[in-house]
């Protein structure tokens, strides 16, 4: 059997290359024998790092032959079908699955979070493109409710996101273990956003009252030297010292750090994830619905949104206060929530083997 994976792959955001990896992962799990071809940014690195086929995405004939030769098309995960960020998204993905219909391919969109979709066109797009699919799964409610929203009649289903299949069990990091980091640090994963709010002075003065108290503060660049900036931005704007692990770190790294730390505080979603799945308790702070969504899948606290005055630090210290006071409670209520996901995460792969088969 081959499948074509499409997705945000090939851009050095760990997000996406986390889902990637997941999917792989899950898939030879199911089925070892399995051929994946993926749609990448870098096919090279990406042939390298996930031990896959790959071509490029831009190159259309090339894809247009992979999905010929495939026996079905992967579409996800991650937030592809979004005009949010840019108004290529939608038609580009949406284009990916029309060139599996046309070679009457069959189409599994794989717990992908759907939206914002803000343009009339944008949901037409969508609506047309995916009430033509076999199989549509989505990782929140309220992706399947958008979906419905504008018309998609198409049965969905909503599962994890697959990251939370992911397994842990050799994952560590030679970088952490360098560092002359107190027992207790708390790992911070933040990124740039257009706000009128000056919400990175408020998370650096929060972050300062927790060095106080005897935390160490380590930054998760999750989008490579984008997230690096916005790191060393925040650590200049903080008056104690801060520690800002390498952007370039594999994701089994960024997992372990994540993992080995005491709270995480993150605006990245898979940073969520990451903790999450190492049972981990985190604060978000949310800029977009995705956040949200899975903080409340989590039921773990929300600081405030970056673009909303609805928090400040003392808000954000507090939170943080309170979770570390009840921490056993926060642990064993995350484990709670968590366990049935990462039980159920593999379980997608599984039912799209099913269907190419």
């Amino acid at each position: 059997m081959r499948v074509v994976l499409s997705g945000y792959y090939g851009f050095d955001n760990v997000g996406d290359e986390a889902i990637l990896y997941s999917i792989v992962q899950a898939l030879r799990e199911k089925k070892p024998d399995i051929e994946i071809t993926v749609l990448s940014n870098n096919p090279a690195s990406t042939k390298q790092t996930y031990q896959v086929d790959a071509v490029n995405r831009w190159k259309m004939k090339d894809v247009m032959q992979a999905i010929k030769e495939a026996d079905g098309l992967i579409s996800g995960g991650g937030s592809l079908l979004q005009d949010q960020t840019g108004l290529k998204s939608i038609p580009y993905y949406c284009g990916i699955m029309k060139i599996a219909q046309h070679y009457k391919k069959q189409v599994f969109v794989y717990a992908q979070g759907m939206g914002p979709i803000n343009k009339t066109i944008s949901k037409w797009l969508v609506k047309a493109t995916l009430n033509k699919v076999q199989h549509i799964t989505v990782r929140d409610t309220s992706s399947k409710q958008l979906l419905k929203d504008i018309g998609v009649s198409k049965d969905v289903r909503v599962v994890p996101d697959p990251v939370m299949g992911i397994n842990l069990a050799s994952f560590q990091n030679s970088w952490l273990e360098s560092q002359d980091l107190k027992k207790s640090f708390i790992t911070v994963s933040v990124r740039d956003w257009p706000s009128t709010i000056h919400f990175k002075d408020e998370i650096a003065k929060s972050l300062d009252q927790l060095v106080q108290d005897g935390h160490d503060i380590v930054f998760i660049p999750m989008h490579g030297e984008h997230d690096d900036q916005t790191s060393k931005e925040v650590a200049a704007l903080m008056a104690e010292k801060s520690y800002i692990a390498p952007f370039h770190s594999t994701i089994e790294e960024k997992i372990s750090i994540i993992g080995k730390s005491k709270l995480l505080i993150g605006m990245r979603l898979h940073s969520l994830i990451f903790s999450a799945i190492n049972l981990v308790p985190f604060i978000a702070l949310s800029y977009d619905p995705k956040i949200d969504a899975f903080a409340h899948i989590c039921d773990q606290p929300i600081a405030g949104h970056v673009e909303e005055r609805n928090w400040d630090h003392q808000s954000l210290t507090q939170h943080i206060h309170t979770i570390l006071n009840q921490y056993a409670d926060v642990k064993e209520q995350l484990e709670l929530r968590v366990k049935p996901l990462q039980a159920s995460a593999l379980q997608t792969a599984e039912n799209s083997i099913q269907a190419f088969s």
